[in-house]
């Protein structure tokens, strides 16, 4: 289908900065020239690739252009690394990522900072559930993503990266006053309780498989990692915690393992667009090196 470069430059910048304005201002061109551009592709197509709200989202067939329009923007981006035209002042290739709040808030962001200046990438990451990323690579939003899914993905390739393991945990102070002393889990049913938001479902499946019990206890929802974390510490409620972020907690007594014997693990996959690209390879080999110290083994 013959698109042009700019246009599909143009699709790409237009959803990843949501309004025509914005779109023009990264490009450097007027917001009547994305607006042309963008007509043009849907007379190509034969239908419309753009729902015009605020900000802008693409329609069905807008996910299926924007999916090939990062493809194309992703290799023209490998040839000029290749020819060692990308210089310091030039446009970097946008690499968008899904990824769950516990990977980027303890070890994901480690994976991108290990990666060489020179990469000639910007990386634009979305924030979502482990379990809905996989959604984000359906639609062309993003490239790869970090995943509980281990089932591929049409056109993308999976690995394993390992399994994060969560701690059930509270204050000592929430301990003494809801559960009991010594602590009784069964107590946990009527407990204030925090979750990140209402996706977020650890905190249940912890309480059924330890106890046969549904919770009916009253929920705090707290959608930022470390604040999650820090809500638990200041004696809110209890709640499912990544151990890099509860270990060191524990061991000095502000918090209380609630069930040490019994620890949530969720595995990790990462899926990628099944393409050959020496830049998306370069990122996912920091991802693979950055999991293996710090996630355990699947």
């Amino acid at each position: 289908m013959p698109f042009q470069f700019d246009h599909l430059r143009t699709l790409t910048t237009l959803v990843d900065e949501g309004t025509f304005e914005a779109a023009a201002r990264r490009l450097h061109v007027t917001a009547s020239a994305v607006s042309q551009r963008i007509r043009t592709m849907e007379q190509t197509a034969g239908k419309v690739l753009v729902q015009r709200t605020n900000p802008v989202a693409p329609t069905a067939a807008g996910d299926v252009v924007l999916r090939y329009a990062r493809q194309v923007v992703l290799l023209d981006g490998d040839v000029l690394a290749e020819l060692q035209a990308w210089e310091g002042g030039a446009d970097r290739v946008p690499v968008p990522l899904a990824v769950n709040a516990d990977s980027l808030s303890t070890w994901f962001l480690e994976a991108l900072a290990e990666l060489p200046a020179d990469l000639g990438a910007v990386f634009d990451v979305h924030r979502e559930d482990e379990e809905h990323t996989t959604s984000l690579l359906r639609s062309g939003a993003v490239m790869a993503a970090v995943t509980s899914t281990p089932e591929a993905v049409q056109g993308c390739a999976v690995e394993g990266l390992g399994t994060m393991r969560y701690q059930a945990v509270c204050a000592p102070g929430f301990a003494a006053g809801h559960l009991g002393d010594p602590v009784d889990v069964e107590r946990l049913v009527d407990a204030p309780v925090v979750n990140f938001d209402r996706k977020d479902e650890l905190q249940d499946q912890f309480l059924r498989n330890l106890t046969g019990h549904e919770p009916s206890a009253p929920c705090h929802f707290i959608p930022a990692s470390t604040d999650f974390a820090k809500t638990i510490l200041l004696g809110l409620g209890w709640g499912v915690v990544p151990e890099q972020q509860c270990l060191a907690q524990i061991e000095a007594g502000r918090l209380v393992a609630l069930a040490p014997d019994h620890p949530v693990d969720v595995r990790l996959y990462w899926q990628r667009w099944n393409l050959r690209s020496p830049l998306l390879d370069r990122v996912s080999e920091g991802v693979r090196a950055s999991a293996a110290a710090h996630l355990h083994p699947l």
